[in-house]
């Protein structure tokens, strides 16, 4: 609580300079970071192979043997990164959320 006293500006006093100088360029750079991994999910979740057998979400071709084997590990690693992405976004959308809160109207 004392982080947050020393943090936030009382009503009678005035509004802290991390408040005037940091928020407003954090919350931009939060918001741009979000934005980027969100385009990264789109991509990533488009691009990956469905389980079930057919026409990808991308390409449009058909499964063949040689579709089905090319790159599983590629496929694997694509599969990690979205879900680290998908962490990334939820921690970020979070802590813009937080500074939202406590700092709404800078």
């Amino acid at each position: 609580m004392e982080i947050l006293n020393l943090l936030l500006a009382d009503e009678n006093k005035e509004v802290s300079a991390f408040a005037k100088n940091v928020v407003p360029v954090l919350k931009i750079v939060i918001a741009c970071v979000i934005a980027l991994c969100a385009i990264f999910m789109i991509i990533a979740v488009v691009s990956q192979k469905g389980e079930s057998n057919g026409i990808t979400g991308v390409t449009g071709n058909a499964d063949t043997f040689y579709n089905r084997n090319k790159g599983a590990s590629l496929q694997g690693k694509i599969k990690k990164l979205t879900a680290i992405d998908a962490a990334v976004l939820l921690v970020l959308c979070i802590a813009f959320l937080i500074l939202n809160v406590i700092y709404g109207g800078f």
